[in-house]
């Protein structure tokens, strides 16, 4: 680490010369919120407000830089499904909300029918390993391509070498059906472990696979307001597993073969504190590792970074970069933060006050996946972009790692409920000059803005531009519906996949996962022109998915672009899909070796 980069992380450690903070504010409670029982019909359907006394300092000390704007709940006539075209319109703002908002023209069933343009179904596999969420890596050994996929303490292998033969080898945790989670935890992690999101990649120096898992707080299922349950907020703020990231050489494709080398916390202030006093958010999503020096993982290292509107996170992560030289010894190069993350620091609480989202008790800032890198800095990369959240997007120089310095940034109108920024496609930049910034959508029934894919030109790093959007998915001509959000559930983009697929991704093709709208696949070629050339809408299915899982429909697609195979995770099941668009499938073992050892 250099003295420049030493002296930026001593600033903003230092310690703070605060006392305990109670404060008494106004905050918004929905359906998910602990509310008096004489409340809590209305918080139902409506936004109430009632004085609750927080009692931890830094969920106090957010709320208290700014009066609750939770937005209000729109009327109907402001939003719906306008009779005479067919396309829906999108509320302006709604707040966090989990239970279901109906609208005239909605389906009142669950659509069964599937829909499919320009592609092939080549398999599918009735196997679950959780409905709303899961990550994928595919590995290669001794001939043979291996899948996992997995989400914290659940896990499955899958040997994918014939894609229209997989076999399941392992695993772990639960399966999910009709009725949810499987009663029976097969072969279960012990206490504070798991599977966490993962970067496989080739180490040339130890001619050896490294994996890296990042440690993250678990916040669903367990917190679903920050300002009204402080048991779940001391909970997670106590978790009993690491908050940071796990180093293994990978010897072979089962559990086994695993060696762990390095366990390292993202905690900077207290990073000799034991499993359950660490700090933080731990690592977000997988970490930025290509097998050369460098990392790069997502994290709050502290508590104080806490000024995000979001009711179940508690952080507001910046970056972190790791010398990796030595996989078995990683050590902190530089922490990143941006402006507006960090409490009773005079100069991010006034950036974040000017922030339009400060009060909508809805907004997440700050960010949920690591920098996204079109070329490793080993190999002569010299940017990473970022998505915030609702602090924007930004360019970072990435080339001296323990030096990390931004270069642009930009800010776009609000767009709540729903994630506003957490992928950034940047398969196409290198020719381009173009990377495709999008968030998500959170609350079902189209109970928020439609979440759009921004086109921005990064040509000129220093001066960022939008071009336009992604066009928004229209429904299938021989559908029963005329928009996507009759077909209920969510609808909007979610990702591309990850870094991590092997092989190249195609020249103008962008195959975006969009929820209740399956697989996207978007011809970009044209600038000014960009369409959906082919998709595939997977069914709805009543009968494998229990009630209140179901319109979580698709949640993520993987690529073999070596195979051109495209694999689709839905919460029924998952899907190997071909088209023309990315070139024609092999059923064969791959010929190369991935991770590639070139």
């Amino acid at each position: 680490m250099t003295n420049q980069s030493v002296d930026r992380v001593k600033q903003w450690l230092k310690p703070l010369a605060i006392s305990t903070l109670s404060a008494s504010i106004l905050i918004g409670c929905g359906a998910n919120t602990e509310v008096k029982p004489e409340v809590k019909a209305a918080a139902d359907d409506h936004h109430v407000e009632q004085k609750v006394a927080i009692s931890d300092k830094w969920v106090a000390r957010a709320d208290s830089l700014s009066e609750d704007k939770t937005p209000p709940d729109p009327q109907m006539s402001d939003y719906g499904l306008d009779p005479k075209t067919g396309v829906f319109k999108h509320p302006v703002a709604t707040r966090d909300y989990h239970g279901n908002k109906r609208f005239e023209g909605e389906l009142d069933y669950w659509d069964t029918e599937s829909y499919i343009k320009n592609m092939k179904v080549e398999a599918y596999y009735p196997i679950t390993v959780e409905p709303f969420h899961t990550w994928q890596n595919i590995v290669d050994f001794d001939g043979k391509r291996y899948l996992y996929q997995y989400v914290r303490r659940d896990l499955k292998i899958f040997d994918i070498t014939n894609p229209k033969d997989v076999k399941l080898l392992l695993t772990r945790g639960h399966t999910w059906g009709a009725n949810g989670a499987g009663e029976v935890d097969e072969n279960p992690y012990p206490e504070g472990e798991m599977f966490g999101a993962a970067s496989i990649q080739w180490n040339k120096k130890l001619q050896k696979n490294i994996m890296v898992q990042g440690y993250e707080i678990r916040r669903f299922g367990l917190l679903k307001n920050k300002r009204t349950q402080p048991d779940k907020v001391e909970a997670i703020r106590k978790s009993k597993h690491l908050k940071g990231f796990k180093v293994y050489e990978m010897n072979g494709p089962m559990p086994q073969d695993w060696k762990l080398i390095a366990t390292r916390t993202t905690d900077l202030e207290t990073p000799n504190a034991p499993i359950g006093e660490q700090q933080g958010s731990g690592v977000r999503d997988l970490p930025a590792y290509f097998g050369g020096d460098t990392m790069y993982v997502a994290a709050a290292p502290s508590a104080k970074y806490s000024l995000t509107e979001y009711p179940n996170d508690l952080y507001s992560a910046g970056y972190q970069s790791w010398d990796m030289s030595d996989p078995s010894n990683p050590k902190l190069l530089d922490m990143l933060t941006v402006p507006g993350q960090i409490a009773f620091d005079p100069e991010h609480e006034k950036a974040f006050k000017e922030n339009p989202r400060a009060g909508n008790r809805t907004s997440w800032m700050g960010a949920r996946m690591s920098l996204f890198i079109p070329t490793p800095v080993e190999d002569g990369g010299k940017y990473g972009y970022a998505a915030m959240g609702g602090l924007g997007f930004y360019v970072v120089d990435i080339t001296d790692s323990s030096d990390l310095k931004i270069v642009s940034h930009m800010n776009f109108e609000p767009s709540v409920a729903g994630t506003e920024g957490d992928f950034i496609d940047v398969s196409q930049v290198e020719k381009t000059g173009i990377v495709y910034f999008s968030g998500y959508p959170l609350n079902e029934d189209c109970f928020e803005p439609y979440k759009d894919v921004h086109m921005i030109d990064v040509s000129d790093p220093k001066n960022p531009t939008k071009i336009g959007v992604l066009p928004r998915p229209a429904a299938p001509a021989d559908a029963k519906f005329t928009d996507f959000c009759q077909r209920r559930g969510s609808f909007g983009p979610k990702r591309t996949g990850y870094y991590t697929q092997p092989g190249t991704a195609v020249d103008g093709i962008l195959p975006f996962n969009f929820y209740n709208a399956g697989l996207q696949i978007f011809d970009v070629n044209d600038v000014e022109n960009p369409k959906v050339a082919a998709y595939f809408v997977p069914p709805f299915n009543t009968e494998r998915v229990v009630e209140y899982a179901r319109g979580n429909l698709s949640h993520s697609v993987y690529i073999e672009y070596d195979r051109n195979l495209i694999w689709l995770f839905t919460n029924h099941g998952f899907y190997a899909l071909s088209t023309p668009l990315i070139g024609e499938p092999s059923f064969d073992a791959p010929t190369e070796i991935w991770p590639s050892r070139k």
